[in-house]
């Protein structure tokens, strides 16, 4: 990747965060533009590629310096950071510099950046988003995605080159049991897999017609999963 000409469009800043990546004390930020449109998305101001930055990433590095010795790392969210790859990287690049770890969440769209970012020594942990079973993604991502390029992000990451875990939301009026069955062999490997359960927002991209799963609907699903992963958790509700 060539120097990037522009600097990463950063629209939200978390600052400090016990959950965004487990073990560890970190600062979240959120990347501009999304290449998905998930009715569920919680983060809609910022899915367009016109979505204004809120911050510089001087003025991200500068609050990092200043927190080097609290944080462990950064996360790095949006949107979709790997749309920004250049940026991204010289981002990053900045951030190690400072001895932080970093931790990528993608929708796994595009496997080469991922695999770039990983094979240049720059990225410590991804958490790459499963949003549905591959027959059900264009009505859960609201698009008609790449799925060979998902599946290549999938693949890739089964492969071990990084600590990684898959995840998924859980959306009751999106997701079915039959998801998860597609999911199961999808994965098959992983030795660390997460379903969230949705949270009702007035903020998400389309409020009407979702909600939660239960406790047991969400065991139910991690018990269809089970036999695939290493492990299978919870997250967003108590058990």
């Amino acid at each position: 990747m060539q120097e990037s000409t522009n600097p990463l469009i950063i629209c939200g800043l978390q600052k400090t965060t016990l959950l965004d990546y487990p073990g560890y004390v970190a600062a979240t930020i959120f990347t501009g533009g999304c290449n998905f449109r998930c009715p569920f998305c919680h983060n809609s101001e910022i899915l367009g590629n016109d979505a204004p930055p809120l911050y510089s990433p001087d003025d991200i590095l500068a609050f990092l310096k200043k927190r080097s010795r609290i944080l462990d790392g950064v996360c790095i969210s949006g949107g979709e950071p790997c749309l920004q790859p250049e940026a991204l990287e010289d981002f990053i690049l900045q951030v190690r510099s400072l001895g932080l770890r970093i931790k990528l969440d993608t929708n796994g769209s595009r496997p080469q950046v991922i695999r770039h970012l990983a094979e240049q020594g720059l990225l410590d942990y991804i958490a790459m988003d499963i949003k549905a079973g591959p027959e059900h993604y264009p009505a859960v991502c609201g698009v008609s995605p790449d799925i060979d390029s998902v599946q290549e992000s999938v693949q890739w990451l089964l492969s071990g080159a990084v600590p990684f875990e898959f995840r998924t939301t859980a959306v009751k009026g999106l997701h079915t049991s039959e998801d998860f069955r597609q999911i199961g062999p999808w994965i098959a490997g992983c030795p660390d897999y997460y379903i969230q359960n949705y949270v009702p927002s007035e903020r998400v991209l389309h409020p009407d017609g979702f909600s939660s799963f239960t406790k047991e609907e969400l065991l139910s699903f991690a018990e269809i999963t089970a036999p695939f992963t290493g492990q299978v958790n919870l997250r967003g509700i108590d058990y």
